[in-house]
């Protein structure tokens, strides 16, 4: 758990990284101990920020994936399947299919 708050702590430059890095693993209980008390209150804020932005992360995928954009391929078959009913007729089922190939 050190560790990865040492690399995901963006208030750290590379030199600190790399020295709490030396400090804890040449004298480790002293090290984590020293870390626990100098940043613990950080590593709690790090955590809650990394499970928002996989909150929000995740909120977006979802919301793209039902956003209810079809694909080319399930819009030529939704309207093959007008022209079979006879909704349409070829000639607007050509000219709907040639506006979607376009548009995907």
């Amino acid at each position: 758990m050190v560790f990865s708050d040492i690399f995901r702590s963006r208030d750290l430059n590379g030199w600190e990284k790399g020295l709490w890095t030396l400090g804890i693993i040449i004298i480790p209980i002293f090290g984590v101990l020293i870390y626990l008390i100098a940043r613990g209150g950080k590593m709690q804020q790090h955590a809650v920020q990394d499970a928002q932005a996989q909150d929000a992360a995740f909120r977006q995928y979802v919301q793209d994936a039902t956003s209810g954009s079809t694909s080319s391929a399930d819009q030529i078959a939704k309207l093959a399947d007008l022209r079979d009913k006879g909704v349409i007729s070829e000639a607007e089922f050509q000219q709907a299919k040639a506006k979607a190939l376009a548009s995907g």
